[in-house]
């Protein structure tokens, strides 16, 4: 009985060997944990394409909303680890949601294979076109005196444009009334229409709106100004260093993944994000690609821990404030 056993173990092991040999065989699924048209949707979208292109396989964007994000992390989180469903995470699902989710259904760290770093977004304050402010020093005064008449407009509790604002509140020293919304092109929808004051997003998702003018670019919270808004002073510039974040956008497949089926990714990846045409598309929309040095699972699972450590302490502090 103990030869059967350890024979059919070997004959299992053998066959999702090469099974994950062969990888892919079919379509692959991307879970984008928010609504189409906001910066996950589209970083997503690129890697997408690249990699159905590489990979040789359709890959499908599936944008699964809520709770900040980590309704469709969870479900990435809990998918049969076979390579056949992806992830794209970020800053908010892969760290700050532990500090504001207390019965997170999943570990950012242990419950996920990292693939790699695609990108980092440097958030971006902006308000309402007819807000009074015009640039972050007075946005800080115009807040600091219309504290209770304020309100800013996520994409939910955890997501990047969540936590990016409470940075932002905490430096201030306000706290506003915040509109929960399904993403950030819904967000960003009710800002043009006037219905919320103040969103803070990685500058993908505002740009086009804010070159069109429909809303107003108050600060990027960056040490150095941005090569896509060159005229938008930074929040240093504006007095505000402390409100300084480049979200993280990295790719994730569910524990267990076999490993030449991550190999497979992570190669197709860095392929990817060589590719001059991905890398136009992302940079024209105010990306910073990933260098060769911060690629790769190693590299990527560092950045998550450390992002962990970072605002964990800040984003207690501030939902207690």
């Amino acid at each position: 009985m103990r030869k059967l056993i350890v024979a059919a173990v070997a004959i299992l092991a053998g066959v999702a060997g090469a099974n994950a040999q062969s990888y892919p065989t079919r379509a692959i699924t991307l879970i984008v944990p928010f609504a189409a048209g906001g910066p996950a949707d589209i970083t997503g979208r690129v890697v997408a394409d690249q990699f159905s292109r590489l990979l040789g396989q359709q890959v499908v964007v599936e944008n699964v909303v809520g709770a900040g994000g980590t309704t469709g992390i969870t479900r990435a989180a809990r998918a049969n680890p076979d390579g056949y469903t992806l992830a794209l995470g970020h800053m908010g699902t892969h760290a700050a949601a532990l500090a504001l989710y207390p019965n997170l259904a999943y570990n950012p760290v242990s419950d996920f294979e990292p693939i790699g770093l695609v990108a980092e977004q440097p958030m971006l304050l902006v308000t309402r076109k007819d807000l009074p402010p015009n640039n972050l020093k007075e946005f800080v005064a115009y807040a600091k005196a219309n504290e209770a008449k304020l309100n800013m407009a996520h994409a939910g509790v955890g997501s990047v444009s969540h936590t990016g604002c409470l940075l932002l509140n905490d430096a201030i020293g306000i706290k506003t009334t915040m509109v929960p919304f399904t993403g950030t092109a819904p967000a960003l929808n009710a800002l043009i229409a006037g219905q919320v004051d103040y969103v803070c997003d990685p500058i993908l998702g505002p740009l086009p709106h804010v070159r069109a003018g429909t809303i107003k670019a108050q600060a990027v919270a960056t040490a150095k100004r941005h090569p896509a808004l060159p005229d938008v002073p930074t929040s240093a510039e504006g007095g505000l260093p402390q409100f300084a974040a480049a979200p993280f956008y990295a790719v994730f497949a569910p524990k267990g993944t076999p490993q030449p089926v991550l190999d497979r990714l992570v190669a197709a990846l860095n392929t990817a994000l060589d590719d001059e045409a991905a890398r136009k598309r992302l940079v024209d929309l105010g990306a910073e690609i990933a260098e060769k040095d911060r690629r790769g699972p190693a590299a990527l699972t560092a950045l998550v821990k450390s992002e962990i450590a970072r605002l964990t302490p800040i984003l207690e502090a501030a939902n207690r404030k």
